[in-house]
């Protein structure tokens, strides 16, 4: 059965255009193809980007945190209590009023005592600052260095300005060395986020990011595989863009250098408006939609492709809608410089690395 199983999930129908097979993809004539056995690399290099993140917090974000004036929070911590916190985490974080009198009479406190436990309590889970700076640090080094190695490896390719170069000879191109590193640590980096979702800040849209994690991994998996590695290349390129920004206004939104941290997050709208909402369905979704049928028939990679992305243009417009919309406090003074800062806050809290969290429309509406 599991040998049934596999060769279904290998059928060349799936992957693969019409009149072409895997035998096709074999290396020869000194051409080296993709293969999905070259993504178990990926999985040293997951733990080794969680050892290089946990050196690069300790031993460089903290005395950089530091030197920003940003220290550990001290906090309160509340007292042991069984009946209290079982109701913390089976049910609410904020018990209503008529809940707290029966909480008062089980664990023999006052109501009052009871309030001051529960803020405590809320206190303890919420992460402090230096180690939201830490977090923010490691990301904007890997999305810089990731943004700059990817036009590296682009800029002397034909399909960096040519979009019709990205199909000639598919899917009979060759892997680069340059596209194989981009790929690899792209996936590494993702692979060591999910890992490291248990120890980094719980944020209200956990489960929405540990599936934005598995569906990035599932999309650059599948693009592996089916070779459609030029496009792949282009449309990371495309996301890091942005990323760098985003990350660097949070550090200094962490350090409190509000006039840097507005510029940068002006700048990193304007980058995310071009990127995502010109070049990104204009450019590449219509090399994918478009430009392949010149060459094959449809098939179901083709379909499944297209529709992964037709999915990350339709978030791209609502992160537009919610980007614009503070745009327009900032410019037009709708908000008080106090409430810029939570604007911003709740805005970097609630999107992370490209995902959507139900959140986000409660702060927006």
């Amino acid at each position: 059965m599991f040998d049934t199983l596999y060769e279904w999930f290998w059928w060349d129908r799936i992957w693969l255009p019409v009149n072409l097979t895997w035998a096709d993809l074999e290396d020869k004539d000194g051409r080296v193809y993709a293969k999905a056995s070259h993504l178990y690399v990926t999985v040293p290099y997951t733990f080794t980007f969680l050892l290089i993140r946990y050196l690069f917090e300790r031993w460089i974000a903290t005395p950089l945190a530091l030197s920003f004036g940003i220290r550990e929070r001290v906090q309160l911590k509340a007292e042991d209590n069984y009946i209290l916190e079982y109701y913390y985490t089976t049910q609410s974080r904020n018990p209503p009023q008529s809940d707290l009198d029966g909480l008062s009479k089980k664990s023999s406190l006052s109501v009052r005592q009871v309030e001051r436990w529960f803020r405590r309590r809320r206190s303890q889970d919420r992460p402090g600052v230096l180690k939201k700076f830490r977090e923010s640090s490691w990301r904007f080094v890997f999305y810089l260095c990731a943004f700059i190695g990817g036009v590296v490896a682009l800029y002397e390719k034909e399909w960096f300005y040519d979009t019709l170069e990205v199909w000639r000879g598919f899917p009979k191109q060759s892997l680069l060395d340059s596209q194989y590193w981009y790929y690899i640590l792209e996936m590494s980096f993702y692979g060591s986020l999910l890992f490291s979702v248990a120890f980094d800040v719980k944020r209200k849209d956990f489960k929405e990011q540990i599936i934005h994690h598995l569906a990035t991994l599932t999309l650059l998996s599948f693009s592996w595989c089916v070779n459609y590695i030029r496009i792949g290349t282009l449309v990371m390129l495309v996301h890091d863009a942005s990323d760098v920004l985003l990350e660097s206004a949070k550090l200094f939104n962490y350090a409190k250098w509000e006039g840097t941290c507005q510029t940068l997050f002006i700048l990193f709208a304007i980058v995310f408006l071009v990127t995502r909402l010109i070049i990104f369905p204009f450019w590449l979704i219509h090399c994918t939609w478009v430009y392949p049928l010149h060459h094959y028939p449809p098939f179901f990679g083709y379909y499944f492709f297209n529709a992964m992305l037709v999915v990350l243009l339709c978030l791209h417009i609502f992160w537009a809608y919610l980007i614009l919309r503070m745009i327009r406090k900032f410019m037009f003074g709708t908000v008080g410089p106090l409430n810029k800062n939570l604007v911003i806050y709740q805005y970097f809290h609630f999107l992370f690395d490209r995902h959507i969290s139900v959140h986000l429309y409660s702060v927006c509406c």
